[in-house]
């Protein structure tokens, strides 16, 4: 596909306000329903949408060679959003948002051990200026320290496992199976879980949690479609504009104001992140050396 820097630049933005606006909605559903409960409504969307491009593809759609790795991914896509939405019941938007984009660092990190990439001098400075900002966020053993902030931290480990996972798979898999095989097997995850976790659903509650799953969707493909047409170092910058919508949803939904200290902690987050970014554009992308002249 031809690249178009502006359609997926405009793609990624939509994406962010999608993804925002689930957030915004599963946080509101956590004052009458369990985490479990929302996600598994979310997961009935999901699974559905994900099954569609079998009517095309038949039975072959849902063939993998690692299953194994497929339902590790799937746990852990599972395990951050319902990790993310326990969080969501206790924090502000803007901080939950914040804490939540530590997964690029933990992603850089564990693609040490686990995929055998070398991070630099420099790469390490990034990712511990990024962990500073995390804990300037957080505040462990101070009073603006509230422990569901370690979910948040929790859910952002699961995502980079499973981005660990699509990344060691991405040469030999089919998206749409990834999708399907992940969608799935949250689906029976939270399924075994809901009798445990769930309470009265009403029509208002189930039409909001419906709304989430369709608009979480939707910010997937939307990001989806953006990396097609443009490259990873134009949009991943891009995508801390999710910090902001967060942060607007949460002032206009719930008054929510982000403090000081949650400012502070994004700018860092958002700079060591940037500075990765452009750090892996180089090394895809060295400059020619001059020829030395004769």
């Amino acid at each position: 596909m031809t690249e178009n820097p502006l359609r997926g630049i405009a793609l990624i933005v939509a994406a962010t306000i999608c993804f925002s606006l689930s957030d915004t909605l599963a946080k509101y559903l956590t004052s009458g329903l369990p985490a479990v409960e929302i996600a598994w409504v979310r997961y009935v969307v999901f699974t559905l949408l994900a099954a569609c491009p079998l009517i095309f593809s038949g039975r072959s759609g849902i063939r993998v060679r690692s299953p194994g790795l497929q339902v590790a991914r799937g746990l852990g896509v599972v395990g951050s959003a319902v990790l993310f939405i326990l969080a969501l019941a206790h924090l502000p938007m803007a901080e939950a948002a914040t804490v939540s984009f530590a997964s690029p660092l933990l992603i850089t990190v564990l693609a040490i051990p686990l995929l055998g990439e070398v991070v630099g001098f420099r790469g390490w400075m990034a990712v511990l200026a990024g962990f500073a900002g995390v804990l300037i966020v957080v505040r462990p053993g101070t009073g603006g320290f509230h422990p569901a902030a370690l979910l948040v931290v929790l859910s952002s480990l699961c995502w980079s496992l499973a981005m660990i996972l699509t990344r060691k798979m991405a040469g030999t898999e089919r998206p749409a199976a990834t999708l399907l095989w992940t969608a799935v097997t949250g689906l029976v995850v939270l399924s075994l879980l809901l009798p445990f976790s769930h309470a009265p659903l009403g029509p208002r509650q189930l039409g909001l949690a419906i709304v989430l799953g369709l608009v979480a969707a939707t910010a997937q493909w939307l990001a989806v479609l953006a990396y097609r047409h443009a490259a990873a170092s134009v949009l991943a910058p891009l995508s801390y504009g999710q910090l902001i919508w967060s942060s607007s949803f949460g002032y206009v939904v719930f008054g929510s104001i982000p403090d000081g200290w949650t400012v502070l902690g994004a700018v860092i987050i958002v700079g060591s992140g940037l500075y990765t970014v452009r750090r892996e554009w180089a090394r895809l992308h060295p400059r020619p050396r001059l020829a030395s002249a004769a």
